[in-house]
Parts: C-alpha cells; sequence; structure tokens
C-alpha cells in the first residue's frame, strides 16, 4: 500500500504536527504530509511546516462567507494536494466534512470522549475543568470526525492517573506524551483497517 497522503489542519504550534513528522522520519508511520492548513497567519505551525518544506496556506473564517464557504476553501486545497486522510492538529474551527473525506477526517482531543468535549473544551480549558470535577484520570480520544464538534467513532483512547499536585500546566503536559504515541498509532490503525 503506498503512504498515506496527510493534510494537516491547524490553528496554532504545531506540536502534533512536529511529532508526526518525527514518527514518519523515524520510519514508524507510512505516511507523507502533503500539505499544512492553518485558520491563522501567526500559527507557529507554519513556521514548522515551512522548516520542513511542507507546503502551507492560511485559510481564514474571517475571509469566508461562513463555515461552508471556510470548509470547501480548505476542501479545495486538500483535494488538490492529492490528501486521503485529514488530521485535525489542534484546529479551533469547525471543518464541515465534505463526502470526499466522510470517514477520512481524524481529531486528537485531549481527554476523554465523552467527558469534557465539545464547543469550547479545548486546550486548558479541557484540563482545568478535568482538575475542578475532581476526576481520578484522564487521557486522550482519537476519534473519527463527524459535523460535531469532538463527536464520532472513537479509535483509541489512552489514559492517566490525575495527580493530587496536578496544575493545569502539568495535566497538560502529561497528556501530550500520550496524544504523541496515540496519534499516529490510530493513524496506522484506520490504514490497517483495524480501527
Amino acid at each position: 500500500m503506498p503512504p498515506q497522503n496527510l493534510g494537516v489542519l491547524l490553528s496554532g504550534g504545531g506540536r502534533t504536527l512536529e511529532n508526526l513528522i518525527e514518527e514518519i522520519d523515524a520510519g514508524r508511520l507510512d505516511a507523507r504530509i502533503s500539505v499544512v492548513i492553518s485558520s491563522s497567519a501567526d500559527a507557529y505551525g507554519l513556521t514548522r511546516a515551512a522548516n520542513h518544506d511542507i507546503p502551507s496556506h492560511v485559510v481564514r473564517l474571517d475571509d469566508h462567507a461562513g463555515t461552508e464557504d471556510f470548509s470547501d476553501a480548505m476542501t479545495e486545497i486538500l483535494l488538490r494536494a492529492g490528501v486521503n486522510l485529514v488530521i485535525l492538529a489542534g484546529f479551533l474551527k469547525l471543518y464541515r466534512i465534505p463526502p470526499a473525506y466522510e470517514g477520512r477526517v481524524l481529531n486528537i482531543h485531549p481527554a476523554l470522549i465523552p467527558k469534557f468535549c465539545g464547543k469550547g473544551f479545548f486546550g486548558h480549558h479541557v484540563h482545568e475543568a478535568v482538575l475542578a470535577s475532581g476526576e481520578k484520570e484522564s487521557g486522550c480520544t482519537v476519534h473519527i470526525c463527524d459535523n460535531e464538534y469532538d463527536h464520532g467513532p472513537i479509535i483509541l483512547q489512552r489514559k492517566i492517573a490525575v495527580r493530587e499536585d496536578d496544575t493545569p500546566d502539568s495535566l497538560a503536559s502529561r497528556v501530550f506524551e500520550e496524544e504523541c504515541i496515540a496519534y499516529p498509532e490510530a493513524i496506522r490503525r484506520l490504514v490497517e483497517g483495524n480501527s
């Protein structure tokens, strides 16, 4: 089977993008990143893409009539780049999934879905909510996206214990370590048909 052509959608620092690049370069993930699309011109993920000679584009919601037009603009770029698997990597906007990519869009969420997910639950908001609730465990979830936030069939979850001395920063750091393992594994499972 030829390597998967990945399209990565991001809005921020691009740490997940960097992790996927490292996994590909190490030969642990049979894929190539064909294009990066950012919803923000200021995202450091664009710099990471440039550092690895990956073509990138900025598609801002404010420059479009609404979510449909915004999504259509990204879909056009993805199709042009030959992308067959779309990876949401800290993408903070809703991507309306077209028929061409149904079942082919993955997201990673820094909590154990169905807890602490949905609109508004991203980044530190998630970890603060986990700590405020007194939960004993957290982790991350990789799922196939549909057109709702943090919804769709789960491919895998990785769990960690919440420590009594955890802060949002320390919890975020440990959850991200699990994300770095979970996302490449989920991509492999999906590609191999084992999800």
